[in-house]
């Protein structure tokens, strides 16, 4: 009986070999973008998220916004003419977790930022209806009472300090004061508001 033969017959065997070279080709695939500069290196004026967009994210994260809103903007001619700029890895080297997504029931909201006021979001997210009348998002009132503590704000910057996110003793530091009696909302609205705003600019 040939080798080929004997896998064939032998899902075990096939299965140890099916796992093997999975394995290899995602080694081969995943690895070297650890290593190259495109993909690990911020671009030009990239910061860390401040202390309130770092919150107003985790409200983003709560809310489910990144299961209807992608954030990234594929190198195709109608995204680019659409969104804008198409998204670049070193965007996103302070982001942990990505939130790239894959399902757009909504728009791509990795260039967001700047094309709309504070105010024009925060009544979109009050009522979506009243600026977009066809809208099927829903209503976010809630935001405008629940207020921010900042209790946890620095242990969350400490724990991304960890991973790389270059946030100092001064930011820890002045974490709490910065976003204590604010609203999600403003939160929100501040980390919408950064969205993509640097390769915006170099469009």
């Amino acid at each position: 009986m040939k080798g080929h033969e004997i896998v064939e017959k032998n899902i075990g065997l096939m299965t140890v070999f099916m796992v093997i070279a999975i394995s290899f080709g995602g080694l081969v695939e995943i690895v070297p973008q650890f290593f190259l500069k495109q993909t690990t290196t911020p671009i030009e004026g990239l910061k860390p998220l401040t202390a309130l967009q770092l919150e107003g994210r985790d409200v983003y994260i709560r809310e489910g916004c990144h299961v209807c809103h992608t954030q990234m903007v594929r190198p195709l001619r109608a995204e680019v003419e659409r969104y804008g700029h198409y998204s670049v890895a070193g965007e996103s080297v302070y982001e942990h977790p990505f939130l790239w997504g894959s399902k757009r029931t909504g728009p791509d909201l990795a260039r967001v930022g700047g094309r709309y006021s504070d105010d024009w979001h925060k009544v979109h997210l009050f009522n979506p209806r009243i600026v977009v009348p066809e809208s099927i998002m829903p209503a976010y009132p809630w935001l405008y009472d629940n207020k921010l503590d900042g209790k946890h704000t620095a242990d969350k910057m400490r724990a991304l300090a960890k991973v790389g996110v270059p946030y100092t003793e001064e930011d820890m530091a002045g974490a709490e004061r910065a976003v204590k009696g604010t609203t999600e909302m403003d939160a929100l609205v501040a980390y919408l508001q950064n969205l993509g705003v640097l390769l915006k600019e170099k469009r």
